[in-house]
């Protein structure tokens, strides 16, 4: 009898001390996890924070035109873009540099009553303007056709075009020579009743802005007004350097 009470004791003794160490073993799981979640709230907010996608969506577009090489978000009021992103990969914005340019061309994904056409802009005094440049995507003759499309062509200011945006342009290809990659948002901003130009009856922007970011902490982004009269002599990269958080909250 003292025999099988020994046993008893002995055997739930070591069962329970089993189930204790089990408890032990997923307290200190939990703390763990605990843990890594308040390190992992308390990491900064950088520019992997800024994601195309946040931009360009059937929230914010009337629709998303996948160019493969880029994306647009596209209005049908103003029958241009409102973004633009893409990536740009280091080793192929220098590589080939095919001269010739092609035509521009309407987009024929986009119901014929909100398209915008080459003549639309003759004689208007803007330039057709690219969002994706030609120089990001003239390592191919059918990437450098995309950006002819004119859903990514939007009424510039020629001293704009021409003299200022293109240092943007040409800032970006360089940081992406230099960082191997980087993710590039171009923001269109419209006055709530825009100027129109062609038969068409297309919007004229009030501004431009890009983001230029990769997913190891680099950011810089940049403001430019679509001002026909505005002259670029003496106008500098950085004159036009603007708080990112300003356009990333654009998208909300």
């Amino acid at each position: 009898m003292i025999a099988r009470n020994v046993n008893y004791v002995v055997e739930y003794g070591l069962r329970d001390s089993y189930c204790l160490l089990e408890e032990i073993r997923k307290g200190e799981f939990m703390l763990k996890l605990i843990t890594l979640a308040l390190v992992v709230t308390a990491l900064p907010i950088t520019a992997s924070a800024t994601q195309i996608q946040d931009f360009i969506n059937k929230r914010n577009c009337d629709q998303v035109l996948d160019k493969k090489y880029y994306k647009i978000c596209y209005d049908y009021n103003l029958k241009a873009a409102t973004y633009v992103g893409y990536r740009l990969d280091g080793d192929l914005v220098n590589k080939v540099n095919i001269k010739k340019r092609p035509r521009f061309y309407p987009e024929k994904r986009i119901p014929k009553q909100y398209r915008a056409t080459s003549s639309d802009y003759t004689h208007t005094g803007w330039d057709r303007g690219h969002l994706n440049s030609d120089a990001n995507e003239d390592m191919s003759p059918k990437s450098l056709h995309s950006v002819y499309t004119m859903a990514n062509i939007v009424a510039m200011a020629p001293a704009v075009n021409r003299k200022t945006w293109v240092k943007a342009e040409k800032y970006e290809r360089k940081v992406a020579y230099k960082l191997g990659e980087i993710w590039v948002i171009n923001g269109i901003d419209y006055s709530s009743n825009p100027p129109r130009i062609g038969r068409n009856h297309i919007a004229v922007p009030s501004a431009y802005w890009k983001i230029i970011y990769n997913n190891k902490g680099f950011e810089k982004c940049f403001y430019y007004k679509n001002d026909p009269i505005r002259s670029a002599k003496g106008d500098k990269l950085r004159n036009h350097l603007i708080d990112c958080s300003k356009l990333k909250s654009r998208h909300i």
